[in-house]
């Protein structure tokens, strides 16, 4: 048997947990029960899925059967164990051993070494942190308890990440796996085509919808770069769009697609855990952020295509947008079930995603009534192999967040970032936040960046006076933003590779029309109004001045020649900078803001009307690829 269809059992196993599948023959589990099934699974089908290269093959199937046991050993003697809590015998700690090392050997092929590293050094300072100089000095623990702590603690590795892994996000992957069985992508890029397909720049709007639209439901950048862009980015460069160009916009839009709600890239669900408010808190918060980055997004292809003649596609040559919608209606109909099971009837995430699941099959097999069987081994297949990295870094994050429960590690962290804001002030406080944000990013699953950061820095940025949900998606959104950033700039290296484009110049062309990413969280953590926490009128106000400041910003990027060019570019440029500026740094609501707000209205305007954009620039060189 192919080893990769053990993927398969993973999905099945959470399928039968959250309907409580127990209870039909009279059981009832625990969750950390469960959990370590799950785990121990997953990295018995991750070791034999990923060999190492060189070593003989039982190597691997031995080291997984023992950190698979080490797991179930877990689960069939959790209960008892519950009653010995002080018994730290032999029969306890060795396999809290192995299924440690195992699973950090899993994590190191699946999701890199900067995971697994990390997670061994957070360990190396569990074992070592008494011997620690000044406020790092950890308490001495017993290798044994210390260990044990990791291994069956509910704030250990069978904890609120992999329990959230497990449960809420493999809900959400089944989905995503029905619709993609079901031709949800490609329904999704016709309605993208029949949509924007005839507008100026058309190939690179249907880019940005199609990625959006596919990101909500996919967990993962690259995954959704690959996917889409196999059809968007041909179609820009058969447009006109450079090479480069094409890429970067399939990058950036693809990389939204993870902070768009309702899924985040499976995100959401953490942060609601994390800070113990509903998901749809979280979405709402969310919501503004994601809507200007596209937008400003958007507002850089159109000027980009008006500078340089680029047309759209003829109708003609595009799915017509009727027979599009009805095309998609197998599609949107589970969406609609998603929404109605979270938002109205008020169902966890994770069964509320399940069953619309259940919805879309039920679609399909109405429609294809002999082919229905043939999509369940893929549905599971696929979901089962997503699954993998994303339970893997549920695993490490518990290692990480139990060595800062059991050590004070946090509170030693919090006192070191607090010097920093009274030295530089909470703007370097967030910068340093950011920098550390992206360089953890690198190599590293998002989801695994927003645990370790937010565990690490959130508090020291809430006790500095940023408001809780804005400092986690401040963390969550430089975390994202390593998928964009050179050297290690992932999102855009894949597109690269399908556009045929020198990867640093796409590289370096994603930064700048992603720039909205890099400069909005700076801006919604010292003004949470853009994370709707305000008044409507704070809200307004504060929509308003960001709105302007991007549609000003987004010519002056798109053209050398905008607004005249010259004198008046710059000028542009300022009155952007200054209006977002004014976002961040006035208090929302106040008369000053409403000032700014009413004055850069007509601003703007008079700019766009009186120094429109005249000058067709001649197409940027493409350098060869090496």
């Amino acid at each position: 048997m192919n080893r990769r269809y053990l993927a398969a059992v993973l999905p099945v196993i959470g399928i039968l947990w959250m309907l409580d599948a127990g209870r039909w023959f009279g059981q009832v589990f625990l969750t950390e029960q469960y959990l370590g099934v799950i785990i121990g699974v997953t990295v018995l089908t991750g070791l034999l899925t990923q060999p190492l290269p060189g070593a003989p093959r039982f190597a691997d199937l031995a080291l997984g059967i023992a950190t698979c046991l080490s797991w179930f050993w877990l689960s069939w003697n959790y209960e008892q164990w519950l009653l010995e809590i002080t018994n730290r015998g032999p029969e306890k700690w060795i396999p809290a051993v192995i299924a440690i090392v195992g699973t950090l050997e899993a994590t190191r092929r699946h999701c890199g070494m900067v995971l697994a590293v990390l997670g061994a050094a957070f360990m190396a300072y569990g074992f070592l942190g008494w011997m620690a100089p000044g406020i790092f000095e950890a308490a001495y623990l017993t290798p044994a308890r210390y260990i044990l702590y990791l291994y069956n603690d509910s704030n250990g590795v069978p904890g609120l990440v992999l329990n959230v892994a497990a449960t809420q996000i493999l809900g959400f992957i089944v989905f995503g796996a029905v619709l993609n069985a079901v031709g949800g992508s490609a329904a999704l890029t016709d309605l993208a085509l029949a949509t924007m397909g005839h507008r100026r720049g058309g190939p690179a709007k249907v880019a940005i919808l199609a990625s959006s639209l596919f990101g909500t439901l996919s967990g993962s950048t690259v995954a959704n770069v690959m996917s889409t862009g196999v059809v968007t980015i041909p179609m820009m460069k058969k447009a006109g769009f450079p090479a480069r160009y094409a890429a970067a916009i399939e990058a950036v839009a693809s990389n939204g697609g993870q902070i768009a709600p309702p899924v985040m890239g499976a995100t959401a669900f953490v942060i609601a855990e994390f800070l113990q408010v509903a998901y749809t808190d979280v979405v709402v918060a969310a919501l503004l952020p994601a809507v200007f980055y596209y937008f400003l997004l958007y507002r850089q292809v159109d000027r980009f295509a008006a500078a340089h003649g680029l047309m759209g596609e003829p109708r003609e040559n595009l799915p017509p947008l009727g027979r599009s919608l009805v095309n998609s209606w197998p599609l949107l109909a589970p969406l609609g079930v998603l929404v109605w099971f979270l938002f109205y009837l008020g169902y966890s995430p994770g069964k509320a995603a399940l069953y619309s699941a259940g919805a879309a099959y039920l679609l399909y097999v109405i429609r294809s009534p002999r082919d229905f069987l043939k999509v369940i081994p893929r549905i599971m297949l696929e979901s089962g192999s997503t699954l993998i990295p994303i339970l893997l870094v549920g695993a490490v994050a518990g290692i990480v967040i139990g060595t800062i429960n059991v050590t004070g590690l946090g509170f030693a962290l919090t006192l070191a970032l607090g010097h920093i804001a009274e030295l530089g002030g909470v703007l370097a406080l967030l910068a340093t936040t950011a920098v550390i944000a992206i360089i953890l990013g690198v190599g590293m699953p998002t989801t695994g960046v927003y645990v370790i950061v937010a565990t690490l820095l959130a508090p020291a940025l809430v006790r500095h006076g940023i408001e809780q949900m804005s400092a986690h998606l401040f963390i969550f959104y430089f975390g994202l933003l390593s998928m964009l950033t050179p050297p290690v700039a992932v999102a855009s290296y894949s597109a690269a590779s399908i556009a045929n484009s020198d990867m640093w110049q796409t590289g370096v062309t994603g930064v700048r029309l992603g720039v909205v990413a890099y400069l909005l969280p700076f801006v919604f953590a010292l003004n949470p109004a853009l994370v709707m926490h305000g008044t409507w009128l704070e809200i307004g106000i504060s929509c308003v001045t960001i709105a302007i400041s991007g549609f000003l910003l987004a010519e002056v990027l798109a053209s050398r020649h905008a607004y005249g060019g010259g004198l008046m570019r710059a000028v542009a440029a300022l009155l952007s900078l200054g209006v977002g500026a004014s976002t961040a740094i006035l208090p929302p609501g106040s008369v000053a803001a409403i000032v700014v707000a009413l004055a850069s209205l007509p601003l703007a305007w008079a700019m766009t009307r009186y120094f429109p954009l005249k000058h067709v620039d001649p197409m940027p060189a493409e350098e060869p690829t090496p």
